[in-house]
C-alpha cells in the first residue's frame, strides 16, 4: 500500500485530494499546521494526522520523524501555500516562506525516508501564475490575474521541482497547475473557478502514477505546461 503525506491539508484542494487519495487505497496522512484541525480532518475521511507546520523547521522535522517511524513513506504532495495580495518586504517573505522555502523544508525532511521506498516521489503544487507561456496567453485564466509575489513564488516551485529531479534522479518529482479551481486563496473566494474534486483528481492522478510517470516537469491535467 502507498504512503503519501499531504501537506496543508485541512481543507479546500488539499483536503479533497487527501479524501481521494485514501478512496483510491493509500494511507494518508494530513498535514496541518493546527493539530487540532487535523485530527478532525484525518477522523473525518479515514486518515492519520500529524502537526506540521512548513514555516517551522523543528516542526517539519518532528513531523517526518513521526512518519518514519510509523511504517516510512511513498509520496510527498507539497501542496501547503498562501497568497498575500501586498506588494511589500513583509508579506513577500511570509508567501515565499510558505510556498517555496516550505518545499525545501519538506523534501530535504522526507528524502532519506522516501529513498527507501520503491517508488518514491515529490509532488509540488504549483500554478500557472508562475509560468511564463501562462500568463501571456490570452486564452489562459492565468493572463486575467494580478499575482506578483504569488506567482513568482510559484515560478521558484516549478525551478525547485527540476532541481531536485536532477539532483535526486531517483525519486519522481512533478510540479502540478491543479486547474483555476472554486476554492479560497489569500481570503479571496474564487466562485468560477472549476469544482475542487476535478482539480483534486488531478493531483490523485499525479500521486498514483509510480515509477512510469515523467519528472521534472510541470503538468496541467496530464500534459506539459511551457513556463
Amino acid at each position: 500500500m502507498t504512503t503519501t503525506l499531504v501537506t496543508g491539508a485541512t481543507r479546500g484542494l488539499g483536503k479533497e485530494t487527501a479524501r481521494q487519495l485514501v478512496e483510491a487505497g493509500h494511507t494518508v496522512w494530513i498535514g496541518a499546521r493546527n493539530a487540532e484541525q487535523g485530527e478532525a480532518v484525518a477522523a473525518e475521511i479515514g486518515a492519520r494526522s500529524v502537526q506540521l507546520d512548513v514555516t517551522d523547521d523543528a516542526s517539519v522535522a518532528a513531523a517526518f520523524a513521526q512518519v518514519d517511524a510509523d511504517g516510512g513513506l511513498d509520496v510527498l504532495v507539497n501542496n501547503a501555500g498562501i497568497a498575500m495580495w501586498g506588494l511589500n518586504g513583509p508579506d513577500a517573505l511570509r508567501v515565499f516562506d510558505t510556498n517555496a522555502v516550505g518545499i525545501v523544508r519538506t523534501t530535504e525532511a522526507a528524502l532519506p525516508i522516501l529513498r527507501r521506498s520503491a517508488n518514491p516521489l515529490v509532488v509540488n503544487i504549483s500554478s500557472a501564475l508562475g509560468s511564463f507561456t501562462a500568463v501571456h496567453d490570452p486564452e489562459s485564466a492565468a493572463s486575467t490575474v494580478q499575482a506578483a509575489v504569488y506567482g513568482a513564488s510559484k515560478s521558484a516551485v516549478t525551478m525547485l521541482t527540476v532541481q531536485y529531479a536532477r539532483m535526486a534522479p531517483e525519486v519522481h518529482f512533478v510540479a502540478l497547475e491543479p486547474g483555476y479551481t472554486a476554492t479560497e486563496l489569500g481570503g479571496m473566494p474564487n466562485p468560477h473557478g472549476r469544482p475542487v474534486e476535478v482539480s483534486a483528481a488531478t493531483v490523485v492522478a499525479a500521486a498514483s502514477a509510480g515509477p512510469e510517470g515523467p519528472t521534472g516537469v510541470l503538468l496541467e491535467d496530464g500534459h506539459p505546461l511551457g513556463w
